[in-house]
């Protein structure tokens, strides 16, 4: 064992269980990702913000896409002179999707599961820095 692990499974010993951070009020579907990130990674106050963010935007894209694929919505409307128009929703999702992404992108939670991929990010991050000087 680690003598980082050690300690830091004193400390952990010393002051309890770290608590889980609760959901804000209101989140719907989302609420189960909030769980599992806060349950995965340690944010600090604005990347609970982010997070929160995010997960309204999820909230907010569920319920447009459930109006979409509502049985008898039609994509296609009448325009102010009658012509067919794009239902103004399919504009409105996609944005919505784009704001999700970038708030997403904004937390930087890595993958566990990417391990050299990440590392290999990391690598190239630090080489244009150098370079960038």
């Amino acid at each position: 064992m680690e003598l980082a692990s050690v300690k830091a499974g004193a400390v952990q010993a010393a002051v309890g269980p770290i608590p889980r951070v609760p959901a804000p009020k209101g989140l719907g579907p989302s609420a189960a990702f909030w769980r599992q990130v806060t349950a995965e990674y340690d944010l600090r106050a604005d990347e609970l913000r982010l997070l929160a963010d995010a997960c309204r935007e999820m909230d907010l894209v569920d319920r447009m896409q459930a109006e979409i694929d509502a049985p008898g919505h039609d994509l296609i409307g009448s325009g102010s002179q009658g012509q067919p128009v794009a239902d103004p929703l399919v504009q409105e999702i996609r944005q919505h999707r784009a704001g999700l992404q970038r708030l997403l992108a904004g937390l930087k939670l890595e993958d566990p599961a990417a391990g050299a991929a990440s590392r290999s990010a990391s690598a190239r991050k630090a080489a244009n820095a150098k370079w960038q000087r």
